[in-house]
C-alpha cells in the first residue's frame, strides 16, 4: 500500500491476553529515538484479501457485497482509499457488512476495513476490480458490388464479455488474437442480378449483466453497377463518396474514407491498436499497487508492437494518454527505478524516427495540438517522484541519471555524452535528476513565441533535449550542448513553457542566455536561471536574444521620446491655435495635427500599460490591447483625413465646404470608423480567447484567429491610398512649382521638401511593417522599430516646427509676450529684447510676414 512499511518482527511475552498496544508504543519511541517521525498510531496488523472471496469477473449494475472478518468482533470502520464510508445512497453499512448499489467500474480500487485486534488496529484491505460497461463494436455498413463473394464481419468487445452473431451469418467463428466473433456472409450473384439487397446483421451481448446493453447491427447493400472505389474496409463507392469504415481485426475504432480519382483515400484515421484501447481502460480504474505491474505489461506491448505503433497517430495518442494517467497517479507515491525505466521505454517507441510524420501531423491537428506538451509533462511529473537515491536508466533513445550533488558540479550526460551541466558554488545540496532524451526531437513540435506553425521550414530542434527536475529552487544553471547541424543558424536557449499559446505550450527563452563554447563553432552553453526541459532551437532566420534586446531597447526608448515630442506638439498647438486657425482650410489642417498627436500619445501610453499588464491575466491584456488598437486605427484615420484635407487644398474640389461640415466628417472618419472596426474584432474573438496573444505580449492574436488583420489591413490600406494622394500632390505642385514659388525653382527642392513633410504625418514609414511579415532581415526590423516609435517626434518637428505659420505665430506669441512684459517694467528693454528667443528668429522666411519686430520697436519707443 502507499507510504506502507512492511516489517516482520517477533513479540515473546507470558501473558496469555495478548496486549500490544503498550508493544507498539515501545516500538514507536525506539524509532523515534533514533530520528524517525513516527506516528502514535503508525503500528497495525495488515491483511491482503478476504472482503470478497466470488470467483470470476465483477460485472457491473449490480450490488456489491463486501464482508470484514476480523479475529475479534470490535467497532469496525469502511474506506475506499482514504475515503471514510459512511452509509449513504451509494453505500449501505450494517456493521461488518459494506454494500456498493449499482456498482460501476468507477468504483474499483482499494477497499478496507479497520478494527481493533489486541489493542492494535487490525487492517483488511483488497483491491476490487469492477469490469467497466460492454462497447461492442462491428463492421461499418458499407456498399457491396455483386459478384460471387465471401464478406467478412466483424463483432468485437472487451474480453470479459462474450457476444454472438444472428442467424443471417453462413458461418461464425472467433478470431484467436483478438477473440473477435467473424461472421462470414457468401454473396451469390445470382440472386442479386436481379435486385439489390440489402441485409441486416446483428450482434448480441450473451453474458449475463444487470442491464441490458443494446445490439449492434450492420447494414450490406449489395447492388447490381459498377463502382470506381472498392476495398474490403470501405466497400463500393463513386467518386467523391465519403464513408466511414471499420478498422483491421488487431484495432478498434473508426477511419473516414473518401474516393478519389477511383481510389479510397483515408482522410481521418481514429485506430487504434485493440491491446492499447484495453490498457487504457485498465489505466482509468489504475489503483498505485498495480502500476509497476502495468507498467511492465504496457513497455512490453509497446516494444512489440511498434511497427504498428508508428503507423498509427490515433494509437500514438492513446499511449500518451495513458502514460498521463500513470504520472497523476503517481503523484502520491515515490517511484522506483523499474517503473521509470518501462516509462521511458514506452516514451522511445511513440517517439522513434518512424514516428516523426505521425507527430508531425499530431502538432498540427488542432484537436490533439497539445498531446506532445501533455507527454513531456507527464515525463516531468513523474520524474519528480523518484526515489531518493542515486541510479542510472539507459534505454534505445533515453538516459535517465538521479544523483546527489554539493555544488560546484560538472556532468556529462546523455547516451553519447553530447550535454554537459554546471551547477555554480552559490546553489545547495540537491538530488538532482536528468534526463536526455532523443525521442522528445521528434515528439515536440518547433513552435514558439514568434511561430505557432509545428512544421516551420529550416527551423529545427538543434540539440538534446535535457529534462531537469531537482529537490529545491536553483539559482542558476548552465548546459553545454552539441548542436547537430552545424549549417543552421540564430541559435536560441529555449525551455519548454506549458501556458505558451494558450495553453497549448511552445518553446520559450525567458531566462535563458546563448554563450558560446569558446572557439567551438558546434557547440554553445545556455545559462538558465530555472530549471525546466531545455534545448537549441535553430533556424536560418528567427531573431536572436541579442537582436530581440536591442529592438526592446530602441523601442522603450523611441517611444518615450515620442511621447514627450507629442506633449510638447500639443502644448504648442494650444499657444498657437487662434493665430493658425483663421480660415477653414488652416483650421482643419490644424484639427486634423492636434487628433493625430493626442491618437498616438494615448495610443503610446496604453503600449507601455499593456507591458506592464502583460503577465496579469487576460482582463487586464485585453482593456489594454483594445484601446491600443482604437487609437493607432485612429491615428491612421486621421493621417487619412489630413491627405483628404492635402488633396482638398491642391485640388479645390471641396471648395464649398463648410467648416462644420468639414469637422463632421473628420470625426466621423477619425474616431467612428476605428471603434466600429475595433468593436467588431473583440465581439468575434473573445468569446473563443482568441482575441489577444496570451503569454507573449498584449496585442491582438494572429496564430488562432487572425485577430490582427483588424489592423494590418486597414493601416495598411490608408498608408496605399496616402501613397496615391501624395503622387497627386506632388504633380499638382510641380505644375505649379515655377509660377508660384520663383525662389525654388529647381524641382528635386521641391519634391525633397514635400516628401520630407508628407512622409512621417501620412504614416508611410508604417510600410515598413510589410518588411517585417516577410523578412528575416534584422535591418528591416530595426528601420520599421525606430521609424515607428519615432513618430510622436516627427510629427513634431515635420507636423509643427517645420511650418512657417506655425514658427510665425511662435514668434509672434513670445514677442508680444516680451512686449507685455516690457510695458510693466520701470526701465527700458532696449535693443535686447529682440534677441529673446533667437533660434525662432533664425527659423522666420525672409519674405514672411513679421509682427514681432513693430513691437520691439514700439517698446523702444515707449520707454525713451
Amino acid at each position: 500500500r502507499s507510504g506502507s512499511i512492511i516489517v516482520d518482527f517477533t513479540i515473546q511475552t507470558t501473558n496469555t491476553s495478548l496486549n500490544l498496544l503498550s508493544v507498539s508504543q515501545t516500538l514507536v519511541n525506539n524509532l523515534r529515538d533514533q530520528g524517525f517521525s513516527v506516528n502514535d498510531n503508525a503500528l497495525s496488523q495488515s491483511v491482503n484479501g478476504g472482503l470478497y472471496n466470488v470467483p470470476g469477473y465483477i460485472y457491473p449494475g449490480k450490488d456489491l457485497l463486501l464482508t470484514c472478518s476480523p479475529p475479534e468482533k470490535n467497532s469496525i470502520s469502511w474506506y475506499f482509499g482514504d475515503v471514510n464510508l459512511q452509509s449513504s445512497n451509494q453505500y449501505e453499512i450494517t456493521q461488518d457488512k459494506l454494500t456498493v448499489k449499482d456498482a460501476s467500474d468507477s468504483e474499483s480500487g482499494q477497499y478496507t476495513c479497520i478494527t481493533t485486534v489486541n489493542s492494535l488496529p487490525y487492517v483488511i484491505w483488497q483491491n476490487i476490480q469492477i469490469e467497466p460497461y460492454p462497447v461492442i463494436q462491428v463492421t461499418s455498413n458499407k456498399v457491396e458490388k455483386c459478384s460471387d463473394a465471401t464478406i467478412t464481419l466483424q463483432c468485437c468487445v472487451q474480453n470479459s464479455y462474450q457476444v454472438q452473431w444472428s442467424s443471417q451469418c453462413s458461418t461464425t467463428s472467433t478470431d484467436p488474437q483478438t477473440g473477435c466473433e467473424l461472421c462470414d456472409y457468401i454473396v451469390k450473384q445470382a440472386e442479386c442480378n436481379n435486385a439489390d439487397q440489402e441485409i441486416k446483421f446483428t450482434c448480441r451481448l450473451t453474458t449475463s449483466i444487470a442491464k441490458t446493453v443494446d445490439p449492434k447491427t450492420t447494414i450490406i447493400s449489395v447492388k447490381n453497377q459498377q463502382f470506381p472505389c472498392y476495398s474490403s474496409f470501405f466497400g463500393a463507392g463513386n467518386n467523391g463518396d465519403i464513408v466511414n469504415g471499420s478498422c483491421s481485426s488487431d484495432k478498434e475504432g473508426y477511419q473516414t474514407a473518401q474516393c478519389i480519382s477511383n481510389v479510397w483515400k483515408v482522410i481521418d484515421d481514429q485506430c487504434v491498436l485493440r491491446v492499447f484501447a484495453n490498457l487504457l481502460a485498465v489505466a482509468e480504474v489504475l489503483t498505485v499497487e498495480n502500476i509497476q505491474v502495468f507498467m511492465s505489461t504496457l513497455s512490453s506491448n509497446a516494444t512489440s508492437a511498434i511497427g504498428n505503433i508508428t503507423d498509427s497517430s490515433a494509437t500514438i495518442v492513446t499511449i500518451v494518454k495513458i502514460l498521463n494517467i500513470v504520472s497523476s497517479l503517481s503523484q502520491t507515491i515515490s517511484i522506483d527505478k523499474p517503473i521509470m525505466e518501462n516509462f521511458l521505454s514506452t516514451s522511445d517507441v511513440i517517439g522513434s524516427d518512424g514516428a516523426q510524420s505521425q507527430w508531425m501531423f499530431i502538432n498540427n491537428n488542432n484537436a490533439n495540438k497539445n498531446i506532445s506538451s501533455v507527454h513531456l509533462n507527464s515525463m516531468e511529473s513523474i520524474a519528480r517522484r523518484l526515489t531518493n537515491e542515486s541510479f542510472n536508466i539507459t534505454t534505445n533513445l533515453s538516459s535517465l541519471n538521479k544523483l546527489s550533488v554539493t555544488p560546484p558540479f560538472t556532468g556529462v550526460f546523455g547516451i553519447n555524452s553530447t550535454t554537459q551541466i554546471n551547477i555554480p558554488a552559490n546553489n545547495a545540496q540537491m538530488y538532482f535528476t536528468v534526463i536526455i532524451s532523443e525521442a522528445l526531437d521528434n515528439i515536440l513540435p518547433v513552435r514558439n513565441l514568434t511561430y505557432n506553425n509545428s512544421s516551420q521550414t529550416g527551423t529545427s530542434i538543434n540539440g538534446d533535449v535535457a529534462v531537469i527536475e531537482t529537490n529545491t529552487t536553483i539559482k542558476d544553471i548552465l548546459l553545454s550542448f552539441n548542436v547537430k547541424n552545424k549549417t543552421l543558424e540564430s541559435p536560441q536557449c529555449v525551455f519548454w513553457n506549458f501556458t505558451l499559446l494558450n495553453g497549448t505550450g511552445g518553446w520559450d527563452t525567458t531566462g535563458c542566455q546563448l554563450k558560446p563554447v569558446g572557439n567551438e563553432t558546434g557547440r554553445f552553453t545556455c545559462e538558465c536561471n530555472h530549471t525546466t526541459s531545455f534545448s537549441i532551437l535553430m533556424s536560418p532566420f528567427t531573431l536572436s536574444k541579442e537582436q530581440t534586446t536591442a529592438l526592446a531597447y530602441i523601442t522603450y526608448i523611441g517611444v518615450t521620446i515620442s511621447m514627450a515630442s507629442l506633449v510638447l506638439c500639443l502644448i504648442i498647438e494650444i499657444i498657437i491655435w487662434k493665430s493658425v486657425t483663421r480660415n477653414d482650410t488652416s483650421y482643419m489642417r490644424h484639427v486634423s495635427i492636434v487628433n493625430i498627436a493626442l491618437s498616438l500619445l494615448i495610443a503610446n501610453i496604453c503600449f507601455i500599460i499593456g507591458a506592464a499588464v502583460v503577465n496579469n491575466g487576460e482582463g487586464p491584456c485585453s482593456t489594454a490591447t483594445f484601446f491600443m488598437h482604437f487609437f493607432y486605427l485612429a491615428l491612421f484615420f486621421w493621417m487619412f483625413v489630413s491627405a483628404l484635407l492635402l488633396l482638398y487644398r491642391t485640388t479645390m474640389v471641396f471648395s464649398r465646404m463648410t467648416r462644420g461640415a468639414m469637422m463632421a466628417i473628420g470625426f466621423i472618419v477619425g474616431y467612428g470608423a476605428p471603434l466600429i472596426i475595433a468593436v467588431i474584432t473583440v465581439a468575434s474573438t473573445a468569446g473563443g480567447h482568441g482575441y489577444i496573444q496570451r503569454n507573449y505580449n498584449c496585442w491582438l492574436n494572429w496564430n488562432e484567429t487572425k485577430a490582427l488583420l483588424a489592423f494590418v489591413i486597414p493601416a495598411l490600406t490608408i498608408v496605399a491610398i496616402n501613397l496615391l494622394v501624395l503622387v497627386v500632390v506632388l504633380c499638382k505642385m510641380l505644375r505649379r512649382g515655377g509660377s508660384t514659388q520663383p525662389d525654388e525653382k529647381h524641382p528635386l527642392v521641391i519634391i525633397a521638401r514635400c516628401v520630407a513633410i508628407l512622409t512621417p504625418l501620412f504614416g508611410l514609414t508604417w510600410g515598413f511593417g510589410i518588411g517585417t511579415m516577410v523578412s528575416p532581415n534584422f535591418g528591416i526590423h530595426v528601420v520599421f522599430a525606430f521609424l515607428n516609435s519615432l513618430q510622436g517626434f516627427f510629427i513634431l518637428v515635420f507636423g509643427t516646427l517645420l511650418d512657417s505659420k506655425v514658427r510665425e505665430a511662435l514668434a509672434g506669441t513670445f514677442s508680444l509676450s516680451n512686449l507685455s512684459s516690457n510695458r510693466t517694467r520701470s526701465t527700458s528693454a532696449g535693443p535686447s529684447s529682440s534677441s529673446g528667443f533667437p533660434f525662432i528668429q533664425r527659423l522666420r522666411h525672409r519674405n514672411m510676414y513679421n509682427v514681432s519686430n513693430p513691437g520691439f520697436t514700439s517698446s523702444s519707443s515707449s520707454t525713451n
